[in-house]
């Protein structure tokens, strides 16, 4: 049996009941190794939304002295992994909620190393208020918006209303006037160049501006970053983090002097979606797989559930992806059900009552909240099970 094929997984996991969830912790381990080395020796923030799993992300952290920190996704997620032992943690998203925050305040009291993130005035003087009753100092980040505008569009995504240094100053003063906050760093997360994949199947033209577009924001983006650093560094502040980009930015990222770390979440599991890109490729290292149910048809397989659509704008490239065997396709105006999924074979594919059939999901953390655990399989056996968010009680969003 070919190592990660279809007979290969089906004999580890002939005993499992489906539907289920599995990560291939050798495919991960080359994942873990090739981001390290993709980083060109920044460090590496991992995104723990693309991962959702702890034993996961003690996995990642441990793989290479280049992983350090990870960026949370709430407060009370950041609270969460701080009582499972992880530190220098920094909330990606601005927060309001008072309890959630104060939970985060005690914990740096405590001695946790948490970043909040801000985009506004109002979100420090909230933060300024809490530290000040806890008599805390608290650490923030501020988040830079690294989309480009063009006549028409606007490429990226709406994130912080702050882009250029004049924007920024007012609340980079705010933060250094306050006794009890210290500005510790400066995140900007160019998801139009990390986020879009420009090598889709059936989109020349398409592909082609998006490259083009980059390009001219990648340009931005650093000039921005740079204008920004140098503001906060005239004001006497000592960034403890420069922080960019994503998994699909690395090589653009890596090249910008004042940046200190990267990001890097999706490209350790590998989802769908990361088919799309030109400039790297990982190992499909997590998938789920579903039970065929019915055979409606000499060339057609029925599954029980399968129905894991990604977050986003709809459209078919949030579908999850028929994985293994090879020759099977999704009906376009069924897709993947919430309770079965029919899909064509095409080609000599052999299926019968109770096969698997594995799917890739089109995003890489979203996977976790359908499932309880992860089988961790390694050498042709399952070696563990890992507990998920979910399969720990915990729900963030």
């Amino acid at each position: 049996m070919t190592t990660g094929s279809y007979e290969y997984y089906k004999q580890i996991f002939k005993d499992v009941p489906k539907p289920f969830a599995f990560v291939d912790l050798d495919l991960l381990d080359a994942n873990i190794k090739a981001i390290a080395k993709e980083a060109g020796g920044k460090k590496v923030r991992v995104a723990s939304k693309s991962i959702r799993c702890p034993e996961v992300l003690r996995r990642i952290m441990a793989g290479d002295d280049v992983y350090q920190g990870i960026m949370c996704y709430t407060a009370a997620e950041a609270a969460f992994l701080a009582r499972q032992g992880f530190d220098d943690l920094l909330l990606g998203y601005p927060q309001w909620h008072a309890e959630a925050l104060q939970d985060v305040i005690s914990l740096i009291r405590e001695g946790k190393t948490i970043t909040i993130m801000v985009d506004c005035i109002e979100h420090v003087e909230h933060i300024g208020r809490l530290a000040r009753a806890e008599q805390v100092i608290v650490p923030l980040c501020i988040d830079i918006d690294m989309s480009t505008d063009y006549p028409g569009l606007h490429f990226g995504v709406w994130r912080s209303p702050l882009t250029r240094w004049e924007q920024v100053r007012p609340v980079a003063e705010r933060i250094v006037g306050e006794h009890w906050l210290r500005l510790a760093g400066i995140m900007g997360y160019e998801a139009q160049i990390a986020g879009v994949g420009d090598q889709v199947p059936g989109q020349v033209l398409k592909n082609a501006l998006i490259r083009r577009l980059k390009k001219s924001s990648i340009g931005k983006a650093a000039k921005w970053r740079a204008e920004v650093t140098r503001g906060i560094e005239a004001m006497g502040v000592q960034l403890r983090f420069v922080n960019a980009g994503g998994t699909g930015s690395m090589d653009s990222s890596r090249e910008e002097a004042c940046v200190t770390e990267i990001t890097a979440g999706s490209g350790f599991y590998a989802p769908g979606l990361f088919d799309n890109y030109k400039s790297f490729r990982y190992q499909p290292a997590a998938g789920y797989a579903v039970e065929v149910v019915r055979r409606p048809q000499p060339n057609i397989v029925t599954c029980m559930g399968g129905g894991y659509t990604a977050s986003g704008p709809t459209g078919i490239d949030k579908r999850p992806k028929p994985y293994l065997p090879e020759g099977l396709e999704l009906f376009p105006l069924e897709g993947a059900g919430e309770v079965q999924t029919p899909l064509r074979i095409r080609g000599d594919v052999q299926l019968e009552l109770g096969d698997p059939v594995f799917f890739r999901h089109a995003k890489a953390g979203e996977l976790c909240e359908r499932f309880l655990m992860l089988y961790a399989v390694s050498q042709g056996n399952i070696v563990s099970t890992y507990p998920t968010y979910r399969g720990m009680g915990a729900c963030f969003l």
